[in-house]
């Protein structure tokens, strides 16, 4: 088996530190005006050209899987994601049930939901214990959503969770509880777009007896929370479209974040779309990796996520698919962002079984990927019956396999068989709702070294063939010296020939789902 071409992007301390030698002296650089973003200086500025010359952390590309916390005010009706907007949509599933249990959004508002978040059960040490004997590599906490509303103790902000609804900092809780576990700790921030997304706070019912009475967004009183729109603003047909915003709120949006990295310095920030803003968003990302430089002496540990593949060509940031995959293997890490349901709770939601996620985890993996797997807390801060199943059965999964996913690298394909969903590399994202559970001719490759781990996507049934590990094959896999069952104590039967590998497989299962067969060559 041959090394790939594929090598991991890690900034190497030296560089770094050459950078940092000659950079300016770490001190607020002077912004010509106020509408300007300004860092501290250090080895990045907030340029496109500045920050191609950054290199994916070794930590992050050998993480491959991490879980994350949807969780904020949202959460409070437990009746799904985007609640703060689609409450004032009249008609939506969201507005009806708002209708029902708190009243007209004229007369209670979400400003009125806050409140009914207090996370009353919300034990973090508990939370983390779960998610690192699942075998997570990193903790993602949410730090703000798109409805405005930050879960620090933010200095920019009366709106967060340390003043109102739970009147406790969930950043910094989640932060502790990870860090004193050794997982890295990520945040996801969704503040750009709130501008124009909750615009329909301004809104009112188009019909009934309320037509025309405003919604409790036009309260000036309270436009800090739902924005203050000038007339000028043209709102746009998605609710992600950030142009026409006001300088203002991007100023705000600057503010707001940097004051989050400058609080946690988080090793991962994922910011639920590209980098916004461009000069402003550009300076958050240097400014993020300046910052680890410093903590680090001299290397950056810091990841940044954007969904736009432009960003992520050289250097500059990890690239994220949001519930999607690459078509095949990337050339950098990347990572693919999911929730076993909706993104916050939702009492109704229908979640993934564990045999999709663990499908999801290895074929992620094995085009270079990451999984970033949400987990929404209830209200209270807790986890349902349903959730704790599906996380118990990742973890016994992961502790028997475990080893074939962590710190490894692609091998020369990334599987054979049935394939995934046709995409292209160019919009990889929203794919997985045409995946289907994969099968035991479903076989996925991982390496570690010399070592080859092939996954069989089902338990096979007696005899278990592997095409592309034949000894004179066109990949080159030569010729094999032992072949292992992953969680099998006993000594396999299996042959090599020009047809490839074939393996008698155990008649009891060793694991539920996928089984792994550790591939020792030449």
């Amino acid at each position: 088996m041959t090394e790939d071409p594929i090598h991991t992007m890690s900034l190497t301390r030296r560089n770094t530190l050459k950078l940092l030698a000659g950079a300016p002296s770490l001190r607020l650089s002077r912004a010509t005006a106020a509408d300007e973003p300004a860092i501290p200086s250090g080895p990045f500025r907030g340029t496109r050209e500045s920050l191609r010359d950054y290199r994916i952390p070794d930590w992050y590309a050998k993480a491959k899987f991490g879980i994350w916390a949807h969780w904020g005010p949202q959460s409070a009706p437990e009746y799904g994601d985007w609640y703060a907007r689609n409450m004032y949509i009249q008609g939506s599933r969201q507005y009806k049930y708002h209708l029902e249990h708190y009243g007209h959004p004229s007369k209670f508002g979400y400003k009125d939901v806050i409140p009914t978040w207090k996370a009353e059960n919300f034990d973090p040490e508990h939370l983390i214990d779960l998610y690192k004997k699942a075998g997570a590599q990193y903790f993602v906490s949410m730090g703000v959503h798109h409805d405005n509303f930050d879960l620090w103790n933010s200095k920019h902000h009366r709106w967060n969770a340390a003043k109102m609804g739970p009147k406790r900092d969930i950043v910094s809780l989640f932060r502790k509880a990870a860090l004193k576990r050794g997982l890295r700790f990520g945040i996801s921030e969704h503040l750009a777009p709130s501008y124009p997304w909750f615009q329909t706070s301004h809104g009112s019912d188009k019909t009934g007896p309320y037509k025309g009475v405003p919604y409790d967004g036009v309260d000036p009183r309270y436009a800090d929370l739902y924005h203050d729109y000038p007339e000028t603003y043209q709102t746009p047909k998605v609710p992600w479209n950030v142009e026409g915003v006001p300088a203002s709120w991007k100023r705000t949006y600057f503010m707001r974040i940097k004051d989050l990295i400058d609080q946690f310095e988080p090793d991962y920030l994922d910011t639920d779309g590209p980098i916004y803003f461009e000069e402003w968003g550009l300076a958050l990302v240097a400014h993020s990796y300046n910052r680890s430089a410093k903590r680090h002496g001299g290397a950056v540990e810091a990841v940044w996520t954007s969904k736009r593949p432009e960003d992520c060509a050289i250097g500059t940031c990890v690239l994220e698919c949001e519930r999607g995959i690459v078509e095949s293997i990337w050339p950098n890490p990347w990572q693919t962002a999911t929730c076993i349901g909706n993104w916050h709770y939702d009492k109704e939601a229908k979640y993934k079984s564990p045999k999709i996620i663990i499908d999801m985890l290895v074929d992620t993996v094995s085009r270079n990927g990451n999984l970033l797997l949400n987990f929404p807390l209830k209200s209270d801060g807790t986890l349902d019956p349903e959730e704790l199943r599906i996380l118990s059965e990742i973890t016994e999964w992961m502790s028997v396999n475990g080893e074939a996913i962590y710190d490894t690298r692609p091998w020369k394909i990334f599987g054979a068989g049935a394939e995934a969903p046709s995409t292209s590399q160019k919009d990889p994202t929203f794919n997985e709702r045409n995946r289907k559970e994969l099968t035991a001719g479903d076989l996925r490759f991982t390496r570690k070294g010399d070592t080859l781990y092939a996954f069989s996507m089902g338990w096979p049934e007696n005899e278990l063939s592997i095409r592309p590990l034949a000894e004179k094959g066109e990949l080159g896999a030569g010729k094999i010296q032992n072949v292992e069952l992953l969680g099998f104590k006993g000594k396999l039967q299996w042959t090599q020939d020009e047809a490839g590998l074939k393996v008698q497989m155990p008649r009891d299962r060793v694991c539920n789902y996928a089984a792994v067969l550790k591939v020792m060559g030449a």
